[in-house]
């Protein structure tokens, strides 16, 4: 299992890397462009990295449901399927962005903002959670 977790957004998709060992760690965000660069990129890293399982963040509503957000990620859902034929697991980024901001100092938060870099952590929260449920816990030898 080789994973690619995707945090979407408009103007930036953050990405992390994750396999079989668990851990999820951050890879350089997209950042706006047209499309084509866009889908470009994000199909570099999975060719470089041979992704087998794509992770996207899905966006539910505070109240569980489902708002206008749900709809363009289910367009880039449809989109990611078509492209490269790969599974897509979809997991709930409820404030995983929240978390992401919350990790990064007050004094160095206006410099990252359009970096991708609290993209792309956000993107790895997605993924660990999606790799904590799949995968068993590693347990200490007795």
């Amino acid at each position: 299992m080789r994973c690619l977790g995707l945090d979407y957004g408009t103007k930036r998709i953050g990405l992390a890397y994750g396999d079989e060992v668990g851990v999820a760690t951050p890879l350089p965000a997209v950042l706006t462009g047209d499309d084509d660069s866009r889908w470009a990129k994000i199909g570099e890293v999975i060719r470089q990295r041979r992704i087998t399982d794509l992770v996207v963040g899905y966006p539910y509503n505070m109240d569980g449901s489902v708002g206008f957000k749900a709809l363009e990620v289910d367009e880039f859902v449809l989109e990611l399927k078509s492209r490269f034929g790969l599974p897509v697991n979809l997991v709930d980024e409820t404030l995983t962005s929240y978390a992401a901001e919350s990790s990064i100092s007050k004094k160095n938060l206006r410099g990252v903002r359009g970096s991708g870099v609290i993209d792309s952590r956000a993107a790895t929260i997605i993924l660990q959670d999606f790799l904590d449920q799949q995968l068993p816990p590693i347990l200490p030898e007795t």
